[in-house]
């Protein structure tokens, strides 16, 4: 890694490179390796070019000195959210074939069903989910989606519910007509997602590394692709926390890329990158 590179718009050192991306897992947790190099001069050359600075050393110093003005324009700009409707498609088969067959059963007396989205970036996840859940649970159940993450702007994206047509292009007719409402004039390449989609969702700005202001017991939780991020005790911490908040026999899923092994959870394997809270 060359400290200087004279192509750049602006003088980024690895100095540079390392003091933000200590503060970025300071607050995060999440561990960036030395190939993000690049991508951290990628995103934030915008902010640096905005603000009117001519180097990432002036960054820096104002990150220091205001960190009320520009932190979570910070956060918001390394935080990376690659996401997709029914990404990792087996997942949404299990909660539809094996996992509300079963909680229709085990919560009939209260008729209702509550998830967790941890890491849902723009929305397709939550999304996915809700469809999954409306079109399996009777209407006459009560649903509710939490749907967290750090960056504030992919929240802000999530919560209106608006993607361009070709974000749609796996859907299938039948949930397009269902679940989808198309644009018309400014947005005629573009759709969204219907009120009865939205009203059960609750988007909110949560940072995993710090206190959970969250109350009662979830069904179960998806939090993919989001463990990769961090070192082991982290990881062990975080499934533990998220098994505090299952009921007895609750789900969580994870990413294709990650895995609980040898480390000390209550959970078992029992698909694909799903694991069951077998244990208090």
């Amino acid at each position: 890694m060359a400290d200087k590179d004279k192509a750049r718009e602006f003088e980024y050192t690895e100095d540079d490179f390392n003091f933000l991306r200590r503060l970025s897992n300071q607050h995060s947790g999440i561990l960036v390796p030395d190939d993000k190099f690049d991508m951290f001069y990628s995103r934030l050359s915008k902010r640096v070019r905005l603000l009117g600075f001519t180097c990432f050393k002036q960054y820096c110093r104002y990150l220091q000195e205001h960190p009320d003005r520009e932190f979570t324009e910070f956060i918001n700009a390394v935080t990376t959210n690659l996401t997709s409707f029914f990404r990792e498609k087996h997942h949404f088969e299990f909660v539809a074939q094996t996992l509300l067959p079963e909680l229709l059963k085990k919560n009939q007396s209260q008729k209702q069903i509550r998830v967790w989205s941890a890491g849902c970036s723009t929305g397709e996840e939550p999304y996915s989910l809700a469809m999954t859940l409306m079109e399996n649970v009777p209407r006459d159940w009560d649903i509710k989606i939490l749907a967290t993450d750090l960056d504030t702007n992919v929240l802000s994206s999530a919560a209106e519910g608006v993607y361009p047509v070709d974000r749609i292009a796996s859907i299938n007719e039948e949930r397009l007509r269902n679940w989808f409402q198309k644009g018309a004039g400014t947005q005629l390449h573009k759709v969204k997602i219907r009120p009865e989609l939205r009203q059960i969702i609750y988007f909110k700005q949560l940072n995993l590394m710090q206190d959970w202001p969250l109350k009662g017991t979830f069904d179960f939780i998806f939090c993919r692709n989001v463990l990769i991020y961090f070192d082991r005790a982290t990881k062990e911490r975080l499934a533990n926390r998220y098994a505090g908040l299952l009921a007895e026999g609750g789900c969580l899923f994870i990413g294709h890329s990650e895995s609980l092994h040898q480390l000390d959870t209550p959970f078992s394997l029992i698909g694909n990158t799903i694991y069951k809270k077998t244990r208090l």
